[in-house]
């Protein structure tokens, strides 16, 4: 009898408080979760561009955010940072500008990142979900 072992996919999800501290927590989060299943060849980037969006969230809003981490069967990881502020920088609608005053973090995420966007989920009105959820892809086939 032939077996079929499953791929190597799974999910961490990480709820982070509005704190000073939340990038931290995400980036030994990322580290723990990366170097305990093997993924240490993308620990550097995944790191930094998560580190970058959870410190963006606790910046520009008030609220909580939320991380999730997930490993996909073609060898990608996906990395998603929600936050309670509807607004999609626009840094990640298109080429970031050498000059701009801000968005060095992600400028990061354009450089760094195989693929990346956002998706507003609007703003709370009549009971929907309210924020934003940035993601960022790296590894897989075919990926530098």
């Amino acid at each position: 009898m032939d077996t079929v072992s499953p791929p190597d996919t799974w999910t961490y999800a990480l709820r982070l408080p509005h704190d000073p501290r939340a990038a931290r927590v995400a980036r030994m989060t990322v580290r723990a979760a990366l170097t305990g299943h093997g993924k240490g060849e993308h620990l550097h980037a995944v790191e930094l561009l998560a580190s970058e969006l959870v410190t963006n969230a606790y910046l520009h809003t008030d609220g909580p955010a939320s991380l999730r981490l997930t490993s996909l069967a073609d060898g990608r990881l996906r990395v998603g940072v929600w936050d309670s502020h509807p607004h999609i920088p626009a840094l990640l609608r298109g080429p970031a500008p050498v000059d701009a005053e801000g968005g060095r973090g992600l400028r990061l995420v354009q450089e760094y990142a195989d693929s990346w966007g956002g998706w507003a989920l609007g703003d709370g009105e009549l009971g929907r979900v309210a924020g934003k959820l940035l993601w960022f892809e790296v590894g897989g086939k075919g990926a530098g």
